[in-house]
């Protein structure tokens, strides 16, 4: 079903009607009091007295479909011919499609893009692979790449069900930052296999988007790409969220009047995000990070079976803090879940510092739905449309990739998030920054143009720039 952005849901059901049996007003009653919210009608078929109309209509999360198509299927005189779910239909033969930038009209065109003059041009790639950067669509592409392993709240769905998801980011490739993509989804959970598979294929590609890849097979697998490729290897879940979440935190703190360097911050769930989003504000200038998980708060002097956890405990936690989430929160100044839905609880928000930020992040669930402690917080943030202060990834892909692939980087660094989070931050401006307002929006027309010039420069300053583009 659609979510329409607002709580609710979208759904067309077709009716066909005896208007000598029924009038439409009781068909409406009846879709109100199950529950349905009438947004459009459509006429498809009139015929003496029988008439199809197209019923479109809106429905909260909590209220069940079936119950609305019961009642309606109760009606004497009324047909449900079909139910029609709007996104389904909008994934009807896939949502992209590959088009050709110039038309082939004669044999001439035809000599010139394929044969026999495209050999002039594979001549020239041979001799010098850089022009691969000029003379194919590499310059501009990007391969999003999955195992279909964690897709969204899903888990592991496997390549076929995880194309959906893959092909809407190519889709915000194209539409935020002009950056051609293509999703690909490896039948493979295999560390070796897919790092193999990625490697055989970089060569068509300028830049490399891993998304949805489980925890913690994805790190390695973006470690080792890193360190074996020569274009940028980024895990979305991972350093997207981390940089948004980032760029979240310069605002809220300027909200509430307090500094990075002086911030207790708590991370419940230390899976690929948590990790990232935990490195991201060491490097921003946190000294103090505690992260929490199913083993409580993770300290150094412990022994952990997943060796990221091992290396979180060794790298965070300056004080050795043992305990549970309740232990650990009190007198914190923020708390960042990417976790699981309810575990964040008001006595805990209240046992926090002073104007406390909390970034519940859980989707669909946050760890503590806004509502309930929108009047002791500082500043609160989810991962939620529904909700102000929407920490969402695709407010930094688009921009990041834009600018490394301009500048040919070889990697993006952490240099270059940091840039890409202050770029973000940036695009709300003094006036502007509230409580209820310190993240822009995906569609903010000026925050791509701000991460490309901000990361751009990073990566020439950093060294992993291959080309400078002009602005």
């Amino acid at each position: 079903m659609e979510n329409t952005g607002l709580g609710g849901k979208s759904i067309i059901l077709r009716l066909e009607m005896n208007t000598q049996e029924i009038k439409f007003g009781q068909v409406a009653a009846t879709i109100f009091e199950a529950g349905g919210d009438i947004v459009a009608i459509d006429v498809i078929q009139a015929s003496g007295h029988i008439t199809v109309r197209d019923i479109t209509i809106t429905v909260t999360d909590s209220v069940d479909i079936s119950k609305i198509t019961t009642a309606i299927k109760n009606l004497q005189g009324v047909r449900l011919v079909n139910i029609s779910d709007r996104t389904f239909l909008l994934h009807l033969g896939g949502k992209i499609e590959t088009q050709p930038k110039i038309p082939i009209q004669n044999r001439d065109d035809l000599s010139r893009v394929y044969t026999p003059d495209v050999a002039r041009v594979c001549s020239a790639i041979q001799e010098d692979p850089r022009k691969a950067y000029t003379l194919t669509i590499k310059r501009n592409t990007v391969a999003v790449i999955s195992d279909g392993s964690a897709v969204l709240g899903l888990g592991n769905i496997g390549p076929y069900a995880a194309m959906p998801v893959m092909e809407g980011k190519s889709m915000l490739f194209k539409q935020l930052a002009g950056v051609d993509s293509f999703p690909i989804c490896l039948d493979t959970q295999d560390t070796e296999e897919i790092i193999s598979c990625i490697k055989a294929i970089a060569p068509a590609f300028g830049g490399i988007n891993l998304e949805d890849i489980a925890s913690p097979r994805c790190f390695e697998i973006e470690e080792r790409l890193r360190d074996e490729l020569d274009i940028p290897v980024f895990h979305d879940d991972q350093h997207g969220t981390a940089v948004v979440l980032y760029a979240a935190l310069i605002n809220a703190l300027k909200v509430v009047g307090k500094t990075i360097d002086q911030a207790k911050v708590i991370v419940c769930g230390i899976g690929a995000a948590g990790v990232a989003c935990s490195k991201i504000l060491l490097s921003a200038g946190v000294k103090e990070i505690i992260g929490v998980d199913r083993e409580g708060a993770l300290a150094s002097g412990n022994s952990y079976s997943n060796s990221m956890w091992q290396w979180y405990a060794e790298n965070t936690n300056p004080h050795r803090v043992q305990g549970s989430l309740r232990d650990v929160i009190r007198g914190a100044d923020v708390f960042i879940g990417l976790s699981a839905g309810g575990l964040l609880t008001r006595e805990d928000v209240l046992s926090m510092a002073d104007k406390p930020i909390v970034f519940a992040m859980a989707n669909p669930t946050p760890e503590i739905r806004p509502e309930e402690v929108e009047d002791i917080v500082g500043v609160i943030a989810t991962g939620r449309s529904d909700y102000p202060n929407q920490i969402n990834n695709v407010l930094c892909f688009p921009g990041i990739f834009r600018a490394a692939l301009d500048c040919r980087a070889t990697t993006i660094n952490e240099e270059m998030k940091l840039a890409a989070a202050e770029a973000i931050a940036s695009a709300v401006s003094d006036e502007e920054r509230n409580p209820s307002y310190i993240i822009p929006s995906v569609f903010n027309q000026n925050v791509v143009k701000a991460i490309r010039e901000l990361v751009v420069k990073a990566a020439i300053r950093s060294g992993v720039a291959r080309r400078y583009p002009r602005e």
